[in-house]
């Protein structure tokens, strides 16, 4: 499916999913997804719902979704349910989301592990945080 140009994979409203997926181009989804999903970028349609850990270079979400997320580049529209830790770099939420989880920079959990203080950070950019009105 992968030539030479952008594509991108969609999982329709009236379609579920149970297993995992992985992608290496952007994936849109509309319908629901049990299990695990690892691709590019995602965008989550507003009536989806995923069922399982979301890891992605970019995310925009505006459904629900149930498990933790890993984002470098994640957005939370205001019509999303998320239920789980997230875990970013950059990341913009909009008033009226919801979120029942943890929020730490990707580097956070690395650090903690390797004993180092979460407060510093190596590499060129800071986690930054915004929330969208």
């Amino acid at each position: 499916m992968a030539n030479g140009g952008s594509t991108f994979s969609v999982i329709g409203p009236d379609v579920t999913i149970r297993g995992n997926i992985e992608a290496t181009v952007d994936l849109h989804v509309d319908g629901r997804v049990i299990g695990d999903i690892t691709c590019a970028s995602l965008v989550q349609g507003e009536s989806s719902r995923i069922e399982g850990e979301v890891k992605a270079e970019s995310a925009r979400l505006s459904g629900e979704v149930s498990g933790k997320i890993e984002a470098r580049d994640l957005v939370v529209l205001k019509s999303a349910k998320i239920d789980g830790d997230v875990s970013y770099e950059t990341l913009t939420i909009e008033q009226g989301a919801n979120v029942d989880g943890r929020f730490a920079p990707l580097g956070a959990k690395k650090q903690k592990a390797a004993g180092q203080p979460a407060t510093e950070t190596k590499g060129p950019a800071e986690p930054t945080m915004s929330l969208a009105g």
